[in-house]
C-alpha cells in the first residue's frame, strides 16, 4: 500500500496558490474572507468543522455558491490519533454528510485537526478517496495571533508556484488573520498569482 502523504504544495509551472482557512465557518470572519476573495476574483478553500457548520449553514451555502471549496475538517475538531478507528471514521463521515446537505457536493479534500494523524487515520482517509492537505506556511502560526506582520512575513516566504497556505477563520479573535490575508491577497494579485481552490491546484499537477 502506498503511503498517503500530506500534500503541502503542488508541482506546477503556473503562478497559482491555494489559500485555505480552518475551523470556520464564523459569523464575523468568514464573510470578511469571502469579501476579500470576491474583490480579488479569487477562490479559497475552507476546511470547516461540522459543529460550526450546523450553527452557520447560511455562510456554508454562500461560500459554496461563490465557488469556494469546502473541505472536511471533522465534526468536532478532535486529535484523531487519540480516537479509535471507528470514532475517527464517524468524525469524518458526519462532517461529510453536513457538507453534502448544505452544498449538494461531497468534499474531496481533508485536513486533520492540529495536522495530527496516525496510520489508522491514513487508512480511513485513503479508503474514502480524500487528498490529505497540509500547508507550507506553518511558521505563520496565525492561530496564536502573533501579529499581522509576523503572519505576513512568514507566509510570504512560503509563496511559490503551487503553494498551499493555511490560515484560520474560526475559534477566537481572527482580526490579525483577516488583516494579513487582505494584504497578502492584494500582493499576490499584483504579482500575477491566481488564487485557486485546493482541488483546482491539485488538477494542475
Amino acid at each position: 500500500m502506498t503511503e498517503l502523504t500530506m500534500i503541502t504544495e503542488v508541482s506546477t509551472t503556473q503562478k497559482a496558490v491555494a489559500i485555505t482557512f480552518d475551523d470556520g465557518p464564523n459569523p464575523i470572519y468568514t464573510p470578511e474572507v469571502l469579501e476579500i476573495f470576491e474583490k480579488a476574483e479569487g477562490k479559497a478553500t475552507f476546511f470547516m468543522i461540522g459543529e460550526q457548520m450546523k450553527d452557520q449553514p447560511g455562510i456554508v451555502k454562500l461560500a459554496a455558491e461563490q465557488g469556494h471549496e469546502i473541505g472536511n475538517h471533522t465534526y468536532s475538531h478532535p486529535k484523531l490519533s487519540a480516537l479509535t478507528p471507528a470514532e475517527c471514521l464517524a468524525e469524518i463521515e458526519s462532517n461529510e454528510q453536513i457538507i453534502r446537505e448544505l452544498t449538494g457536493q461531497a468534499p474531496v479534500v481533508f485536513r486533520p485537526p492540529y495536522l495530527d494523524y496516525n496510520q489508522d487515520t491514513i487508512s480511513i482517509v485513503e479508503s474514502k478517496g480524500y487528498s490529505m492537505i497540509g500547508a507550507l506556511n506553518l511558521e505563520a502560526q496565525d492561530w496564536e495571533q502573533p501579529g499581522v506582520e509576523h503572519i505576513l512575513s512568514a507566509s510570504r516566504k512560503s509563496v511559490r508556484n503551487g503553494s498551499i497556505l493555511i490560515f484560520h477563520d474560526g475559534y477566537g479573535d481572527r482580526s490579525q488573520t483577516i488583516q494579513a490575508v487582505k494584504k497578502l491577497v492584494s500582493e499576490l494579485k499584483s504579482e500575477g498569482y491566481q488564487l485557486l481552490t485546493v482541488s483546482e491546484l491539485l488538477n494542475l499537477a
